[in-house]
C-alpha cells in the first residue's frame, strides 16, 4: 500500500492491484478489437480504423451492426457478473458464494421459462423483463429466508443452494409439460448465449453497470470491514444489516440484468473474483479488479466459442460451464485440503 496525496486528499493505493487492473483493461480492449474482426472480412486494423471514424459504409455495418453489440454485451455482462460474485463472496465470506449459488441465476432462468412456456411471450423484451423480475425476487427471497437476527454467510449460501434446487425443479417440470418446439426455444435460452446480440440487449446491462459499479466501489471499503465479522464492523460504526442489504441488492440487480440479457452464463461470477484476488493479492472484495476480470473472461470465452471447429457455433454458456465445473472441482479440493 502507498499513500498518495491529490489536491489535499490523502488516498491509500494498492499499487499491485492498480497495475493488474490496468493490464486487465488493456487485455480486454485488445481482445475486443480481435473479436470485432472475427467472422467477418476485415482485419483488426480495419476494425480499429472504423472505430476511429475512417471506415467505409461496409466496414461500419460489419463493426457497428454485426460485431460491436456482441462484443460489448460480453464485456458488460462479464463485468456485471464479476461485481455480483465479488460482493456475494465478500458478504458470505465464502469463495463458493456467487449469484449462481444463491439462486439469482436460477430465478432469472425460471422467470424466462415462465414467460416463454406459460405466458407465451415471443419478444426478447418480455423474456428479459420476466427473467429480471424473478431473479430479483429469488435473491430477496434467499435474503429473507436467511435472516435470523442477522444474515450469516454460511446460512445465506445454504439457503441459496436449496432455493436454486427448487427453481431448477420448477424449470424441469415446465420443460417436460411443454411441447417440443416451445421447450427447444426455452432450452436455447437456458444455455446462455451472446449470439444474435443487438443494441437492445446491450443498453440495459450497460446502464446497470454504469449505475451499479460506482455504488459497489463506494461501498467496497465498508464491505472489506464487514469481512472481519459483524461484531467488529458494528464496533467500527457500520450499520451492518442495512449495509449488507444494500450490497446484496446491488449484486442481485447486476446479476439479474446480466442474466436477463445473455441467459444464465455459468461460473463467471464464481471464478472472476477468486482469480482477481490471486493476481492482485489485495485485501477486500476487489470490486474493480473483479469487474475487469469478469469482462475479460467472458469476452475470451465467447471468442474461443466462435472459433472452435464445431458443426454449429457453440454457445458461450457451454464453454463457461465446462471450464467452470473444472474450476469448481479444483476450488472444492483446495478448500478440503485447507
Amino acid at each position: 500500500m502507498r499513500t498518495v496525496r491529490i489536491s489535499g486528499l490523502t488516498l491509500r493505493v494498492h499499487v499491485r492491484a492498480c497495475v493488474v487492473l490496468v493490464c486487465l483493461l488493456a487485455a480486454s480492449a485488445a481482445l475486443a478489437l480481435v473479436a470485432l474482426s472475427t467472422g467477418s472480412a476485415l482485419s483488426a486494423g480495419d476494425a480499429l480504423r472504423t472505430l476511429l471514424g475512417y471506415g467505409d459504409a461496409a466496414t461500419e455495418m460489419i463493426v457497428y451492426t454485426l460485431r460491436a453489440p456482441r462484443v460489448l454485451l460480453a464485456l458488460f455482462v462479464g463485468a456485471a457478473l464479476g461485481v455480483g460474485g465479488a460482493v456475494v463472496q465478500s458478504l458470505s465470506r465464502n469463495p463458493l458464494g456467487s449469484p449462481d449459488v444463491i439462486g439469482v441465476n436460477a430465478g432469472a432462468a425460471a422467470g424466462a421459462v415462465l414467460m416463454i412456456l406459460v405466458l407465451g411471450s415471443e419478444t426478447g423484451q418480455g423474456v428479459s423483463l420476466g427473467a429480471l423480475a424473478c431473479g430479483l425476487a429469488a435473491g430477496l427471497a434467499v435474503y429473507a429466508l436467511s435472516f435470523r437476527r442477522g444474515v450469516k454467510g454460511t446460512r445465506l449460501v445454504l439457503v441459496g443452494v436449496g432455493v436454486t434446487a427448487m427453481l431448477h425443479s420448477l424449470i424441469a417440470y415446465l420443460l417436460t409439460r411443454a411441447d417440443l418446439y416451445e421447450s427447444q426455444g426455452a432450452k436455447v435460452w437456458l444455455i446462455g448465449s451472446l449470439a444474435g446480440a443487438g443494441w437492445d440487449r446491450v443498453w440495459p446491462v450497460a446502464l446497470a453497470v454504469v449505475v451499479g459499479l460506482p455504488v459497489a466501489l463506494g461501498l467496497g471499503r465498508s464491505a472489506a470491514l464487514m469481512e472481519m465479522g459483524d461484531a467488529a464492523a458494528g464496533a467500527l460504526g457500520l450499520r451492518v444489516e442495512r449495509l449488507r442489504l444494500v450490497l446484496l441488492l446491488v449484486a442481485v440487480g447486476l446479476s439479474g440484468v446480466a442474466v436477463s440479457s445473455a441467459g444464465p452464463v455459468g461460473f463467471v461470477a464464481l471464478a472472476a473474483p477468486q482469480l482477481a484476488k490471486r493476481v492482485t493479492r489485495a485485501p477486500g472484495p476487489g470490486i474493480g479488479s473483479s469487474a475487469a476480470m469478469g469482462a475479460l473472461l467472458l469476452a475470451a470465452a465467447d471468442l474461443v466459442a466462435q472459433r472452435l471447429p464445431t458443426p454449429g457455433q457453440l454457445p458461450v454458456g457451454v464453454l463457461t460451464g465446462g471450464l467452470g465445473g473444472l474450476y469448481l472441482a479444483w476450488l472444492l479440493y483446495r478448500e478440503w485440503r485447507r
